[in-house]
Protein backbone atom coordinates (compact mmCIF):
# COMPACT_ATOMS: atom_id res chain seq x y z
CA UNK A 1 0.00 0.00 0.00
CA UNK A 2 1.89 3.20 -1.05
CA UNK A 3 2.38 5.97 1.08
CA UNK A 4 0.80 3.83 3.91
CA UNK A 5 1.94 1.80 6.03
CA UNK A 6 -0.12 -1.10 8.53
CA UNK A 7 1.27 -2.93 11.59
CA UNK A 8 -1.43 -5.63 12.82
CA UNK A 9 -2.70 -5.32 16.75
CA UNK A 10 -4.06 -8.83 16.83
CA UNK A 11 -1.55 -11.57 17.09
CA UNK A 12 -1.39 -13.82 14.09
CA UNK A 13 -2.39 -16.75 15.24
CA UNK A 14 -4.83 -19.31 13.95
CA UNK A 15 -7.38 -18.65 16.11
CA UNK A 16 -7.02 -14.99 15.20
CA UNK A 17 -7.13 -16.02 10.98
CA UNK A 18 -10.35 -17.67 11.67
CA UNK A 19 -12.30 -15.02 13.77
CA UNK A 20 -11.16 -12.49 10.97
CA UNK A 21 -12.53 -15.55 8.57
CA UNK A 22 -15.68 -16.00 10.10
CA UNK A 23 -16.39 -12.10 10.73
CA UNK A 24 -15.84 -11.64 7.16
CA UNK A 25 -18.86 -14.11 6.25
CA UNK A 26 -21.28 -11.40 8.42
CA UNK A 27 -22.69 -8.16 6.72
CA UNK A 28 -22.71 -5.01 7.97
CA UNK A 29 -26.15 -5.55 9.92
CA UNK A 30 -25.11 -9.21 11.15
CA UNK A 31 -22.27 -7.31 12.55
CA UNK A 32 -24.43 -4.37 14.40
CA UNK A 33 -26.79 -7.03 15.71
CA UNK A 34 -23.64 -9.32 17.05
CA UNK A 35 -22.17 -6.22 18.38
CA UNK A 36 -25.20 -5.31 20.18
CA UNK A 37 -25.55 -8.77 21.71
CA UNK A 38 -22.04 -8.10 23.29
CA UNK A 39 -20.88 -10.99 21.70
CA UNK A 40 -18.31 -8.69 19.63
CA UNK A 41 -16.61 -5.35 20.43
CA UNK A 42 -16.56 -2.51 17.71
CA UNK A 43 -12.23 -2.53 18.51
CA UNK A 44 -12.62 -6.29 17.72
CA UNK A 45 -14.79 -5.73 14.32
CA UNK A 46 -11.99 -3.00 13.53
CA UNK A 47 -9.22 -4.95 13.79
CA UNK A 48 -10.48 -8.60 12.61
CA UNK A 49 -10.93 -6.08 9.06
CA UNK A 50 -7.39 -5.01 9.17
CA UNK A 51 -6.48 -8.38 9.68
CA UNK A 52 -8.05 -8.84 6.48
CA UNK A 53 -6.60 -6.18 4.84
CA UNK A 54 -3.03 -6.70 5.98
CA UNK A 55 -3.28 -10.59 4.82
CA UNK A 56 -5.43 -10.03 1.15
CA UNK A 57 -4.48 -6.90 0.33
CA UNK A 58 -1.27 -7.30 -0.93
CA UNK A 59 -2.94 -9.97 -3.47
CA UNK A 60 -5.01 -8.01 -4.29
CA UNK A 61 -4.14 -4.21 -4.23
CA UNK A 62 -7.40 -3.19 -3.37
CA UNK A 63 -7.09 -0.65 -0.43
CA UNK A 64 -4.39 2.44 -0.88
CA UNK A 65 -4.67 3.30 2.65
CA UNK A 66 -5.29 2.61 6.04
CA UNK A 67 -6.56 3.69 9.52
CA UNK A 68 -3.90 3.35 11.91
CA UNK A 69 -6.88 3.35 14.86
CA UNK A 70 -10.79 3.10 15.15
CA UNK A 71 -12.62 6.36 16.94
CA UNK A 72 -15.63 4.99 19.48
CA UNK A 73 -18.40 4.93 16.49
CA UNK A 74 -21.48 6.91 17.03
CA UNK A 75 -24.43 5.18 18.18
CA UNK A 76 -25.84 4.76 14.43
CA UNK A 77 -27.63 2.14 12.76
CA UNK A 78 -24.02 0.47 11.50
CA UNK A 79 -22.74 1.27 15.18
CA UNK A 80 -19.00 -0.11 14.81
CA UNK A 81 -19.04 -1.58 10.78
CA UNK A 82 -16.04 -0.95 9.65
CA UNK A 83 -16.13 0.13 5.96
CA UNK A 84 -13.83 1.55 3.21
CA UNK A 85 -13.93 5.32 1.95
CA UNK A 86 -13.04 5.28 -2.13
CA UNK A 87 -9.94 7.39 -2.63
CA UNK A 88 -12.10 10.02 -4.66
CA UNK A 89 -13.02 11.33 -1.60
CA UNK A 90 -11.79 12.77 1.20
CA UNK A 91 -11.51 11.72 4.73
CA UNK A 92 -9.81 13.42 7.74
CA UNK A 93 -6.15 12.09 8.49
CA UNK A 94 -6.18 9.89 5.17
CA UNK A 95 -4.23 10.38 2.11
CA UNK A 96 -6.59 11.86 -1.03
CA UNK A 97 -5.20 11.12 -3.92
CA UNK A 98 -7.98 10.36 -6.19
CA UNK A 99 -5.88 7.68 -7.94
CA UNK A 100 -3.64 10.52 -9.53
CA UNK A 101 0.29 11.48 -9.09
CA UNK A 102 -0.70 14.65 -8.80
CA UNK A 103 -2.18 14.43 -5.26
CA UNK A 104 0.29 11.81 -4.35
CA UNK A 105 0.67 13.79 -1.12
CA UNK A 106 -2.53 15.14 -0.40
CA UNK A 107 -4.10 14.62 2.99
CA UNK A 108 -7.13 16.70 4.82
CA UNK A 109 -8.25 16.93 8.17
CA UNK A 110 -11.69 17.93 7.59
CA UNK A 111 -14.77 16.26 7.17
CA UNK A 112 -17.32 16.70 4.22
CA UNK A 113 -21.36 16.56 5.13
CA UNK A 114 -21.64 13.45 3.39
CA UNK A 115 -18.43 12.35 5.89
CA UNK A 116 -20.29 13.38 8.92
CA UNK A 117 -23.82 11.69 7.51
CA UNK A 118 -21.31 8.47 7.11
CA UNK A 119 -19.77 8.49 10.70
CA UNK A 120 -22.80 9.78 12.52
CA UNK A 121 -24.25 6.19 11.07
CA UNK A 122 -21.28 4.54 13.52
CA UNK A 123 -19.77 3.31 10.52
CA UNK A 124 -16.13 3.22 11.21
CA UNK A 125 -13.00 4.23 8.86
CA UNK A 126 -10.86 1.46 7.80
CA UNK A 127 -9.08 2.95 5.03
CA UNK A 128 -9.19 4.24 1.41
CA UNK A 129 -9.73 2.16 -1.84
CA UNK A 130 -8.64 2.47 -4.94
CA UNK A 131 -9.76 4.31 -7.89
CA UNK A 132 -8.80 4.95 -11.82
CA UNK A 133 -7.42 8.10 -11.52
CA UNK A 134 -9.84 11.07 -11.09
CA UNK A 135 -12.84 8.71 -11.38
CA UNK A 136 -12.19 8.30 -15.46
CA UNK A 137 -11.84 5.00 -16.25
CA UNK A 138 -14.05 1.38 -15.89
CA UNK A 139 -10.76 -0.10 -14.79
CA UNK A 140 -8.68 0.35 -11.66
CA UNK A 141 -4.96 0.26 -12.51
CA UNK A 142 -3.35 3.35 -12.34
CA UNK A 143 0.56 4.70 -12.57
CA UNK A 144 0.40 5.33 -8.93
CA UNK A 145 -1.16 2.77 -7.24
CA UNK A 146 -0.75 -0.12 -9.70
CA UNK A 147 -3.61 -2.26 -10.95
CA UNK A 148 -6.31 -3.68 -8.51
CA UNK A 149 -6.89 -7.50 -8.81
CA UNK A 150 -10.47 -9.07 -9.23
CA UNK A 151 -10.68 -11.96 -6.08
CA UNK A 152 -12.02 -14.15 -8.94
CA UNK A 153 -9.67 -14.24 -10.98
CA UNK A 154 -6.13 -12.29 -10.57
CA UNK A 155 -5.79 -12.04 -14.33
CA UNK A 156 -8.88 -9.94 -14.99
CA UNK A 157 -9.81 -6.29 -13.73
CA UNK A 158 -11.76 -5.58 -11.14
CA UNK A 159 -13.18 -2.86 -13.48
CA UNK A 160 -13.95 0.80 -12.12
CA UNK A 161 -13.81 3.57 -10.99
CA UNK A 162 -14.79 2.51 -7.89
CA UNK A 163 -13.09 -1.46 -8.33
CA UNK A 164 -11.04 -1.37 -4.73
CA UNK A 165 -14.08 -1.29 -2.85
CA UNK A 166 -15.94 -4.23 -4.67
CA UNK A 167 -12.98 -6.11 -5.30
CA UNK A 168 -12.56 -5.33 -1.03
CA UNK A 169 -16.40 -6.18 -0.24
CA UNK A 170 -16.12 -9.15 -2.77
CA UNK A 171 -13.22 -11.06 -1.47
CA UNK A 172 -14.50 -10.20 2.58
CA UNK A 173 -11.99 -7.69 3.86
CA UNK A 174 -14.93 -5.54 4.86
CA UNK A 175 -18.65 -6.11 4.70
CA UNK A 176 -19.27 -2.73 2.67
CA UNK A 177 -17.42 -0.15 0.78
CA UNK A 178 -18.00 3.57 -0.34
CA UNK A 179 -18.59 3.95 -4.15
CA UNK A 180 -20.07 6.49 -6.63
CA UNK A 181 -20.91 6.59 -10.23
CA UNK A 182 -20.95 9.16 -12.76
CA UNK A 183 -21.47 6.57 -15.73
CA UNK A 184 -21.67 3.10 -13.91
CA UNK A 185 -18.41 3.51 -11.86
CA UNK A 186 -20.80 1.30 -9.48
CA UNK A 187 -22.35 -1.07 -11.08
CA UNK A 188 -19.35 -1.89 -13.25
CA UNK A 189 -16.93 -3.20 -10.72
CA UNK A 190 -20.47 -4.82 -8.56
CA UNK A 191 -20.89 -6.80 -12.09
CA UNK A 192 -17.32 -8.23 -12.48
CA UNK A 193 -16.89 -8.61 -9.11
CA UNK A 194 -20.04 -10.65 -8.04
CA UNK A 195 -21.39 -7.18 -5.40
CA UNK A 196 -24.43 -5.82 -5.52
CA UNK A 197 -24.01 -2.53 -6.91
CA UNK A 198 -27.03 0.72 -6.49
CA UNK A 199 -26.55 3.75 -7.86
CA UNK A 200 -29.43 5.89 -6.64
CA UNK A 201 -31.61 8.94 -8.07
CA UNK A 202 -29.85 11.81 -8.92
CA UNK A 203 -30.10 14.04 -5.64
CA UNK A 204 -31.51 10.98 -3.72
CA UNK A 205 -28.40 11.36 -1.64
CA UNK A 206 -25.88 14.33 -0.11
CA UNK A 207 -23.26 15.03 -2.62
CA UNK A 208 -19.60 13.81 -1.26
CA UNK A 209 -18.02 16.69 -3.45
CA UNK A 210 -19.40 19.30 -5.95
CA UNK A 211 -18.41 21.37 -8.76
CA UNK A 212 -18.32 20.22 -12.17
CA UNK A 213 -20.69 19.27 -14.46
CA UNK A 214 -19.43 15.69 -14.33
CA UNK A 215 -19.99 15.72 -10.49
CA UNK A 216 -23.16 16.62 -11.29
CA UNK A 217 -23.85 13.50 -12.68
CA UNK A 218 -22.43 11.23 -9.94
CA UNK A 219 -24.32 9.70 -7.06
CA UNK A 220 -22.45 8.92 -4.20
CA UNK A 221 -23.56 5.20 -2.31
CA UNK A 222 -21.96 2.42 -1.95
CA UNK A 223 -21.31 -2.38 -2.93
CA UNK A 224 -22.24 -4.05 -0.40
CA UNK A 225 -23.12 -8.39 -0.60
CA UNK A 226 -26.16 -7.42 0.59
CA UNK A 227 -28.94 -5.81 -0.40
CA UNK A 228 -30.22 -4.28 3.66
CA UNK A 229 -26.87 -3.36 3.84
CA UNK A 230 -27.26 -1.24 0.69
CA UNK A 231 -31.05 0.09 1.82
CA UNK A 232 -29.46 1.03 5.37
CA UNK A 233 -26.87 3.05 3.85
CA UNK A 234 -29.00 4.63 1.73
CA UNK A 235 -31.22 5.78 4.39
CA UNK A 236 -28.29 7.69 6.71
CA UNK A 237 -27.10 9.59 3.37
CA UNK A 238 -30.44 10.63 1.97
CA UNK A 239 -30.77 14.45 1.28
CA UNK A 240 -34.08 14.72 1.46
CA UNK A 241 -33.97 18.06 -1.00
CA UNK A 242 -34.85 16.52 -4.20
CA UNK A 243 -37.17 13.73 -3.36
CA UNK A 244 -38.98 12.95 0.11
CA UNK A 245 -36.55 10.44 2.10
CA UNK A 246 -37.38 6.98 2.16
CA UNK A 247 -36.09 5.80 4.98
CA UNK A 248 -34.68 2.01 5.29
CA UNK A 249 -36.50 -0.12 2.58
CA UNK A 250 -36.55 -3.71 4.21
CA UNK A 251 -38.95 -6.14 2.22
CA UNK A 252 -39.36 -7.80 -0.65
CA UNK A 253 -41.87 -6.08 -3.13
CA UNK A 254 -45.39 -7.43 -3.75
CA UNK A 255 -45.95 -5.64 -6.07
CA UNK A 256 -45.76 -7.73 -9.68
CA UNK A 257 -43.99 -5.23 -11.79
CA UNK A 258 -43.85 -4.58 -15.77
CA UNK A 259 -40.43 -4.11 -16.97
CA UNK A 260 -38.85 -3.24 -20.65
CA UNK A 261 -35.99 -5.79 -21.81
CA UNK A 262 -33.23 -4.99 -24.62
CA UNK A 263 -29.69 -6.29 -25.15
CA UNK A 264 -28.67 -3.50 -27.95
CA UNK A 265 -26.51 -0.76 -26.55
CA UNK A 266 -26.09 2.65 -26.72
CA UNK A 267 -23.59 2.22 -29.19
CA UNK A 268 -25.65 -0.31 -31.28
CA UNK A 269 -24.05 -3.41 -30.80
CA UNK A 270 -25.43 -6.37 -28.52
CA UNK A 271 -23.64 -8.38 -25.54
CA UNK A 272 -21.09 -11.35 -25.80
CA UNK A 273 -23.10 -14.64 -25.91
CA UNK A 274 -22.30 -15.73 -22.14
CA UNK A 275 -23.66 -12.18 -21.19
CA UNK A 276 -26.70 -12.98 -23.77
CA UNK A 277 -27.18 -16.03 -21.44
CA UNK A 278 -26.95 -14.16 -18.05
CA UNK A 279 -29.64 -12.10 -19.24
CA UNK A 280 -31.75 -14.72 -20.25
CA UNK A 281 -31.47 -15.93 -17.44
CA UNK A 282 -32.62 -12.99 -15.80
CA UNK A 283 -35.66 -12.66 -18.04
CA UNK A 284 -36.80 -16.33 -17.05
CA UNK A 285 -36.35 -15.74 -13.60
CA UNK A 286 -38.37 -12.18 -13.28
CA UNK A 287 -41.07 -14.09 -15.13
CA UNK A 288 -41.34 -16.94 -12.89
CA UNK A 289 -41.57 -14.78 -9.76
CA UNK A 290 -44.36 -13.33 -11.65
CA UNK A 291 -42.88 -10.24 -13.44
CA UNK A 292 -44.51 -9.36 -16.68
CA UNK A 293 -41.06 -9.43 -18.74
CA UNK A 294 -41.40 -8.01 -22.28
CA UNK A 295 -38.53 -7.36 -25.08
CA UNK A 296 -38.91 -4.13 -26.55
CA UNK A 297 -37.59 -2.32 -29.06
CA UNK A 298 -34.89 -1.04 -27.31
CA UNK A 299 -33.84 3.12 -27.71
CA UNK A 300 -31.97 4.94 -30.51
CA UNK A 301 -29.16 6.70 -29.99
CA UNK A 302 -26.83 8.90 -31.82
CA UNK A 303 -24.00 6.22 -30.85
CA UNK A 304 -21.11 9.54 -31.56
CA UNK A 305 -23.27 11.99 -29.92
CA UNK A 306 -23.37 10.88 -26.38
CA UNK A 307 -19.97 9.24 -26.46
CA UNK A 308 -18.47 12.54 -27.56
CA UNK A 309 -20.88 14.39 -25.12
CA UNK A 310 -19.76 11.95 -22.14
CA UNK A 311 -15.86 12.68 -22.79
CA UNK A 312 -16.47 16.73 -23.29
CA UNK A 313 -18.28 16.91 -20.12
CA UNK A 314 -15.45 14.79 -18.56
CA UNK A 315 -12.79 16.59 -20.12
CA UNK A 316 -14.24 19.71 -18.50
CA UNK A 317 -13.78 18.49 -15.48
CA UNK A 318 -10.29 17.93 -15.95
CA UNK A 319 -9.21 21.46 -17.56
CA UNK A 320 -11.30 23.17 -14.92
CA UNK A 321 -9.13 20.86 -12.02
CA UNK A 322 -5.98 21.62 -13.69
CA UNK A 323 -6.59 25.37 -14.54
CA UNK A 324 -7.46 25.91 -10.48
CA UNK A 325 -4.19 23.74 -9.97
CA UNK A 326 -2.23 26.12 -11.93
CA UNK A 327 -3.62 29.41 -10.42
CA UNK A 328 -3.24 28.27 -6.56
CA UNK A 329 0.38 26.72 -7.28
CA UNK A 330 1.42 29.43 -9.76
CA UNK A 331 3.25 26.81 -11.75
CA UNK A 332 1.63 24.73 -14.60
CA UNK A 333 0.95 21.07 -13.94
CA UNK A 334 3.43 18.78 -15.68
CA UNK A 335 2.75 15.97 -18.07
CA UNK A 336 4.22 12.90 -15.63
CA UNK A 337 0.98 14.25 -12.90
CA UNK A 338 -1.41 12.93 -15.14
CA UNK A 339 -1.71 9.87 -16.82
CA UNK A 340 -2.32 10.07 -20.54
CA UNK A 341 -5.78 9.52 -21.19
CA UNK A 342 -6.33 12.35 -18.71
CA UNK A 343 -4.28 14.55 -20.70
CA UNK A 344 -5.73 13.35 -23.51
CA UNK A 345 -9.85 14.43 -22.42
CA UNK A 346 -8.50 17.26 -21.74
CA UNK A 347 -6.79 18.19 -24.94
CA UNK A 348 -10.08 16.70 -26.79
CA UNK A 349 -12.40 19.37 -24.74
CA UNK A 350 -10.19 22.32 -25.03
CA UNK A 351 -10.25 21.94 -28.92
CA UNK A 352 -13.82 21.79 -28.84
CA UNK A 353 -14.35 25.75 -28.42
CA UNK A 354 -16.57 27.59 -26.27
CA UNK A 355 -19.70 26.10 -27.12
CA UNK A 356 -19.03 22.65 -26.55
CA UNK A 357 -20.89 22.11 -23.08
CA UNK A 358 -23.83 23.25 -24.88
CA UNK A 359 -23.82 20.92 -27.56
CA UNK A 360 -23.06 18.14 -25.34
CA UNK A 361 -26.17 19.22 -22.78
CA UNK A 362 -28.34 19.02 -26.16
CA UNK A 363 -27.12 15.54 -27.19
CA UNK A 364 -27.82 14.27 -23.56
CA UNK A 365 -31.11 15.88 -23.69
CA UNK A 366 -31.82 13.96 -27.00
CA UNK A 367 -30.50 10.42 -25.64
CA UNK A 368 -32.64 10.98 -22.28
CA UNK A 369 -35.68 11.73 -25.15
CA UNK A 370 -35.09 8.29 -26.49
CA UNK A 371 -34.64 5.93 -23.32
CA UNK A 372 -37.81 7.86 -21.54
CA UNK A 373 -39.95 7.54 -24.87
CA UNK A 374 -39.10 3.64 -25.07
CA UNK A 375 -39.28 2.89 -20.40
CA UNK A 376 -41.52 5.32 -19.06
CA UNK A 377 -45.11 3.27 -19.67
CA UNK A 378 -42.42 0.94 -17.34
CA UNK A 379 -41.90 0.00 -13.49
CA UNK A 380 -38.23 -1.51 -14.48
CA UNK A 381 -35.90 -1.58 -17.04
CA UNK A 382 -33.88 -5.06 -17.52
CA UNK A 383 -30.84 -4.71 -19.56
CA UNK A 384 -26.78 -6.63 -19.08
CA UNK A 385 -24.78 -4.39 -16.86
CA UNK A 386 -22.12 -4.71 -19.30
CA UNK A 387 -21.91 -5.91 -22.66
CA UNK A 388 -18.59 -7.87 -22.06
CA UNK A 389 -17.50 -10.72 -19.33
CA UNK A 390 -15.31 -9.29 -16.62
CA UNK A 391 -11.59 -8.44 -19.15
CA UNK A 392 -8.30 -9.03 -18.42
CA UNK A 393 -6.25 -6.53 -16.90
CA UNK A 394 -4.75 -4.42 -19.54
CA UNK A 395 -8.04 -4.24 -21.68
CA UNK A 396 -8.72 -0.59 -20.37
CA UNK A 397 -5.27 0.40 -19.48
CA UNK A 398 -4.76 4.14 -18.93
CA UNK A 399 -1.92 3.77 -21.35
CA UNK A 400 -3.53 2.81 -24.99
CA UNK A 401 -4.06 5.60 -27.23
CA UNK A 402 -7.00 7.37 -26.29
CA UNK A 403 -9.89 7.04 -29.20
CA UNK A 404 -8.59 3.46 -28.75
CA UNK A 405 -9.60 3.37 -25.14
CA UNK A 406 -12.58 5.32 -25.72
CA UNK A 407 -13.79 2.56 -28.48
CA UNK A 408 -13.11 -0.12 -26.34
CA UNK A 409 -15.18 1.75 -23.23
CA UNK A 410 -17.72 2.38 -25.40
CA UNK A 411 -17.86 -1.45 -26.53
CA UNK A 412 -17.83 -2.42 -22.57
CA UNK A 413 -20.10 -0.18 -20.90
CA UNK A 414 -22.96 0.63 -22.99
CA UNK A 415 -26.01 -0.12 -20.83
CA UNK A 416 -25.05 1.98 -18.06
CA UNK A 417 -24.03 5.58 -18.96
CA UNK A 418 -27.67 6.75 -19.78
CA UNK A 419 -29.34 6.22 -15.80
CA UNK A 420 -26.36 9.10 -14.94
CA UNK A 421 -27.85 11.00 -17.91
CA UNK A 422 -31.54 11.02 -16.92
CA UNK A 423 -30.91 10.94 -13.33
CA UNK A 424 -32.60 7.60 -12.60
CA UNK A 425 -31.95 5.10 -10.19
CA UNK A 426 -30.05 1.73 -11.57
CA UNK A 427 -28.48 -1.59 -9.82
CA UNK A 428 -26.19 -4.14 -10.91
CA UNK A 429 -27.30 -8.05 -8.85
CA UNK A 430 -24.99 -10.82 -9.28
CA UNK A 431 -27.35 -13.37 -10.29
CA UNK A 432 -25.57 -15.16 -12.94
CA UNK A 433 -21.57 -16.83 -13.10
CA UNK A 434 -20.12 -17.96 -16.15
CA UNK A 435 -18.75 -21.69 -16.73
CA UNK A 436 -15.10 -20.17 -15.61
CA UNK A 437 -17.06 -19.19 -12.55
CA UNK A 438 -16.73 -15.10 -13.35
CA UNK A 439 -19.43 -13.63 -12.05
CA UNK A 440 -21.65 -11.85 -14.59
CA UNK A 441 -24.51 -8.93 -13.45
CA UNK A 442 -27.77 -7.81 -14.69
CA UNK A 443 -29.13 -4.12 -14.56
CA UNK A 444 -32.49 -3.47 -13.50
CA UNK A 445 -33.26 0.40 -13.63
CA UNK A 446 -36.39 2.79 -12.33
CA UNK A 447 -37.97 6.03 -13.10
CA UNK A 448 -35.83 8.92 -11.12
CA UNK A 449 -37.27 8.94 -7.80
CA UNK A 450 -38.38 5.29 -7.42
CA UNK A 451 -35.01 3.88 -5.56
CA UNK A 452 -37.63 2.23 -2.84
CA UNK A 453 -39.55 0.43 -5.86
CA UNK A 454 -35.86 -0.85 -7.11
CA UNK A 455 -34.80 -2.14 -3.61
CA UNK A 456 -37.80 -4.20 -2.60
CA UNK A 457 -37.24 -5.80 -6.11
CA UNK A 458 -33.44 -6.18 -5.08
CA UNK A 459 -34.87 -8.11 -1.82
CA UNK A 460 -37.08 -10.28 -4.17
CA UNK A 461 -33.82 -10.91 -6.05
CA UNK A 462 -31.69 -11.88 -3.10
CA UNK A 463 -34.31 -14.12 -1.55
CA UNK A 464 -34.93 -16.35 -4.76
CA UNK A 465 -31.33 -16.70 -5.92
CA UNK A 466 -29.00 -16.11 -2.92
CA UNK A 467 -25.61 -14.77 -3.53
CA UNK A 468 -24.11 -14.08 0.32
CA UNK A 469 -22.43 -16.98 0.73
CA UNK A 470 -20.55 -17.41 -3.04
CA UNK A 471 -17.38 -16.31 -1.97
CA UNK A 472 -14.27 -15.68 -4.91
CA UNK A 473 -11.29 -18.38 -4.43
CA UNK A 474 -9.08 -15.19 -3.57
CA UNK A 475 -11.04 -14.33 -0.10
CA UNK A 476 -11.12 -14.49 3.43
CA UNK A 477 -13.14 -17.12 3.96
CA UNK A 478 -11.84 -18.77 1.71
CA UNK A 479 -7.86 -17.94 2.89
CA UNK A 480 -7.90 -17.10 6.24
CA UNK A 481 -9.86 -20.14 6.92
CA UNK A 482 -7.04 -22.29 4.19
CA UNK A 483 -10.10 -23.56 2.65
CA UNK A 484 -9.87 -25.36 -0.75
CA UNK A 485 -10.69 -21.97 -3.01
CA UNK A 486 -13.44 -24.24 -5.08
CA UNK A 487 -15.70 -20.96 -7.13
CA UNK A 488 -18.37 -23.72 -7.57
CA UNK A 489 -19.36 -22.51 -3.58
Amino acid sequence: MRGSRHVARWPVSSRCMRDAAELARLDGVAQVELLRRGEVSAAELFEAAQVRIERLNPLLNAVVSVSERARSPARGPFEGVPFLVKDSTPWPGLRWSMGSRLFAQQTTQRQTPYGELLSRSGLVCAGKSATAELGLLSSTETLLEGATLNPWSLSHSASGSSGGSAAAVAAGLVPLAHANDGGGSIRHPASVCGVFGFKPSRGRTTAALRGSEFAAMTSDHCVTRSVRDSALFLSVTEDGATYPPIGYVTAPTTRRLRIAAFTRTMTGGEPEAAVRVAFDDAVRLLSELGHGVELVLPPTYESGAWVDALYVVVGAAVSGMVKLLDHQRGSPVQMHELEPFSWALLSRFEARGADALSVARAAFRRAARSYLDVTSSFDAVLTPTLAMTPWPLGFLSPLLEAEELIARTARAVGYTPIHNVVGSPAMSVPLYFADEHLPIGVQLAAPPGADALLLSLAYELEQARPWHDRWPPYSAPRLLNLESPDPSR
